[in-house]
C-alpha cells in the first residue's frame, strides 16, 4: 500500500538519534504537523529538536487527499450553534491565515500547487447546506449554495468556496524540511516530566510538543476520552475524469473526489478505527459502476483524529502541563490544521501571545454528545471476552481483513499481523499470542 505522494517524492535522510540530548524545545512527531512547527521555531533562531519514531512522513501526512482549504465540512453551523458567531468567525480567520501562509510558502516550491473550488455537498439534506450558509453569512463569508456538480453522484446541493487550494505534500515537505534538526527512528517510548525516554538515549527538554498524531500520555489531558480514530480509503485512478475542483461528503462516511494532474483521487468507505465499513471495496463497486473504462494504480488509506466538537485540540496538553504541548484532532482537515497548530504553538513556546490560541484550546469543556459515545465504545471493547487486547489502555483488538491488522476501536491503535505498532496511542507491540 503506497500513496501516490510517496512514489512520487524522495524524502531526505535524517539520523537516528543514539546519545542524549538537552534542548529548548522537543517535537514528538515528524509529520506535517511537526515539521511546520520545527520549520517556524528554526526561522525564529530557538532551539529545537524534533524526532520521529520511522521515518518523516511516515504516518497519517502520507495518505492525505492534499486540501488545502478552510473549508471544512459544515463546521461553522456548528460552531456558531455551540459556541457563538465570535469563536466561529475566529475559526475561520484562523484557517483562512493558514492557507495564507501555505500560498506564501508554495510560491517557491514546486510542490504542484493548484487554486481549486472546494465543495462540500450532501445526498439528503438540502438543509444542512442552507444552514451553513447562512451561518457563514452571518460571520462576515459569502459562501454559495450551489447545484449540478460534476461528479457521478446524485446530491441536493453543496456549499462551495472559491479559490481553495491542492498540492503534493510531500514534495512540500521534502522543501521545508531541507536544514531542520529532525533525528528519524527515534521512538520515544515514555516520558519522564520533560524528559523523553527513548530506546538509546534521553532527551531533556524545556518544553515539550506532541505531534504524535494521537497524543499517548495517558495521564495529563484525559485524549483518551476526547478523541476517536476514522479510517478512509482512497484509489487513484487514470482515465476516469476531470472534475475540476475539490468535492467532500459532509457525511464522514461519504465519498471524495480530487485530480492530480490527469488522475481522479476518489475517496470513501470509511469507518471508525476498529469497526466495519466499506474500505475499498465499495470504492471499487463505485468506480466498476461509474468508471468503468477507469485502471486502478495506487490505493491507500488514511487515520484521522476526531475531537469530540469538531475543532482541533491544539495548546497546553492539559491545565497542569504548563512545558508541555499538543496538536491533534484535525477531524480529516490536516493541512489547515497542521499550519494552525503551527502557527500557534511555536507562539505559546515562544511567549507570544496568539489571539486565536482559546479556542483551540485541549482543556475546554467536554460535555459534548460524542464523550458519550466514545466512553460507551471504550466500555463495550473492555468487556469483550478475548485474548487479543490493545498493550494501550486494554481494550479488545479486533481484526481488519482489508487491511491485514488488528485494530482497537476504543482508542484507534492499530498492529500488523505479526504484532508491530501501526498506528498510536499505543507506544508499543502487541506481544502476538
Amino acid at each position: 500500500m503506497e500513496s501516490l505522494w510517496h512514489v512520487n517524492t524522495k524524502l531526505p535522510k535524517f539520523p537516528k538519534l543514539d546519545r542524549d540530548i538537552k534542548t529548548d524545545v522537543l517535537i514528538i512527531g515528524g509529520g506535517i504537523a511537526g515539521i511546520l512547527t520545527a520549520y517556524f521555531l528554526h526561522q525564529s533562531g530557538v532551539k529545537y529538536t524534533l524526532v520521529e519514531k520511522e521515518r518523516i512522513c511516515s504516518g497519517t501526512t502520507q495518505y492525505t487527499t492534499a486540501k488545502i482549504t478552510f473549508h471544512h465540512g459544515l463546521i461553522y453551523h456548528k460552531i456558531f450553534q455551540n459556541s457563538g458567531a465570535e469563536t466561529a468567525r475566529k475559526y475561520l480567520n484562523v484557517n483562512r491565515k493558514a492557507f495564507e501562509k501555505y500560498a506564501e510558502l508554495c510560491r517557491n516550491i514546486n510542490c504542484s500547487y493548484e487554486i481549486k473550488e472546494n465543495y462540500v455537498y450532501s445526498v439528503n439534506n438540502r438543509k444542512k447546506l442552507e444552514n451553513e450558509t447562512d451561518a457563514l453569512w452571518r460571520i462576515g463569508y459569502k459562501a454559495e449554495l450551489c447545484e449540478n456538480l460534476p461528479i457521478p453522484i446524485r446530491t441536493v446541493g453543496a456549499v462551495k468556496f472559491p479559490d481553495q487550494a491542492q498540492f503534493d505534500p510531500l514534495k512540500f515537505i521534502s522543501a521545508i524540511s531541507d536544514g531542520l534538526n529532525i533525528y528519524e527512528n527515534t521512538f520515544v517510548r515514555t516520558m519522564i516530566g520533560t524528559t523523553a525516554v527513548t530506546d538509546k538515549c534521553r532527551i531533556k527538554a524545556e518544553k515539550v510538543i506532541v505531534a504524535s498524531h494521537f497524543p499517548f500520555i495517558n495521564k495529563h489531558g484525559s485524549y483518551f476520552l476526547k478523541l476517536y480514530q476514522h479510517r478512509s480509503y482512497v484509489i487513484v485512478l487514470q482515465n476516469a475524469q476531470n472534475v475540476n475542483g475539490m468535492y467532500v461528503d459532509e457525511d464522514h462516511k461519504g465519498m471524495s473526489f480530487r485530480n492530480y494532474n490527469e488522475l481522479l483521487l476518489v475517496g470513501g468507505g470509511g469507518h471508525r478505527t476498529g469497526e466495519r465499513g466499506g474500505n475499498w471495496n465499495e470504492l471499487r463497486s463505485f468506480v466498476n459502476l461509474r468508471y468503468p473504462q477507469a485502471k486502478e494504480l495506487y490505493h491507500w488509506a488514511a487515520q484521522d483524529c476526531m475531537s469530540l466538537d469538531g475543532i482541533p485540540y491544539i495548546g497546553n496538553y492539559s491545565q497542569s502541563t504548563p512545558n508541555l504541548y499538543a496538536a491533534c484532532g484535525f477531524n480529516k482537515w490536516g493541512m489547515t490544521g497542521a499550519m494552525v497548530s503551527a502557527m500557534i504553538l511555536s507562539d505559546m513556546v515562544i511567549g507570544k501571545r496568539n489571539e486565536y490560541a482559546d479556542i483551540f484550546s485541549p482543556s475546554r469543556s467536554i460535555l459534548k454528545p460524542q464523550l458519550f459515545i466514545n466512553s460507551g465504545v471504550a466500555i463495550k471493547n473492555l468487556l469483550t471476552p478475548t485474548v487479543k487486547r490493545c498493550p494501550h489502555m486494554g481494550c479488545a483488538l479486533k481484526w481488519n481483513s482489508a487491511e491485514h491488522s488488528w485494530d482497537c476501536a476504543c482508542h484507534g491503535s492499530r498492529f500488523s499481523q505479526n504484532g508491530k505498532v501501526l498506528d498510536n496511542p499505543a507506544n508499543g507491540d502487541y506481544k502476538v499470542q
